[in-house]
């Protein structure tokens, strides 16, 4: 398959307009001179205050720019990574024009390349080395907070780490859904902003977030 270099105008768009776009592309890193390359096959779009048509409750920059998500405000084609539980560093594509808030969570991918980096990294073997957002930041190598902000677009070093995004062919099979683990109405089907490859065995399992069920019910 023929891959080649995401541009920065081609994520100007809106979160929820790239993200289908970035399932089949790749993210490649490289982190203390030891390369991993991942196939994006899981995404969620979140838009900051302000971002598009519908307020998104459960995006970080709801409430406005703050020290946490403010490379979500920046350049699109940076990298926000940031803390989830204190504990797993996670990879969002920035998008949309600057000074626009908005990401693309990268919830799961494949690994096609550095298979042994990633499962030295995650301390586990299988098929599922980067299945979900946490094992995904995992084997990437890139940690908060010292790689929040890469830019993966130049390629440019940070902090030991570089960052490329490349565009795959578009695969069959996409689905959307609500996001998953995500609290109240924004995890239901109000907000179907979460696709996935149909099939594909590094996709994360559906769970519903605090209140999300209670509020899928009250929609039903």
């Amino acid at each position: 398959m023929t891959l080649r270099r995401a541009t920065r105008s081609e994520l100007e768009g809106l979160p929820l307009e790239v993200a289908p776009r970035l399932l089949g592309a790749e993210l490649r890193t490289v982190v203390d001179d030891v390369e991993v390359r991942l196939r994006i096959t899981e995404v969620e779009a979140y838009h900051g205050q302000g971002t598009g048509d519908v307020a998104d409750p459960g995006s970080h920059a709801r409430m406005g720019r703050t020290a946490r998500n403010a490379t979500m405000w920046g350049e699109p084609g940076h990298l926000y990574v940031y803390l989830s539980h204190g504990i797993h560093s996670c990879v969002n594509v920035v998008c949309g024009p600057e000074g626009t808030a908005g990401g693309v969570l990268l919830r799961a991918g494949s690994v096609i390349e550095g298979a042994d980096a990633a499962a030295l990294r995650s301390g586990r073997a299988g098929r599922d080395l980067a299945r979900g957002p946490g094992r995904l930041g995992q084997v990437s190598g890139l940690r908060h907070p010292v790689h929040d902000g890469v830019d993966a677009v130049t390629g440019s070093e940070l902090n030991g780490a570089r960052a490329e995004l490349w565009w795959g062919s578009e695969p069959a099979g996409v689905v959307s859904g609500p996001r998953v683990g995500v609290a109240g109405i924004a995890g239901t089907d109000a907000f179907p902003w979460r696709f996935w490859i149909e099939g594909e065995r590094s996709v994360s399992p559906f769970r519903w977030g605090r209140g999300a069920a209670e509020a899928q019910a009250m929609l039903d």
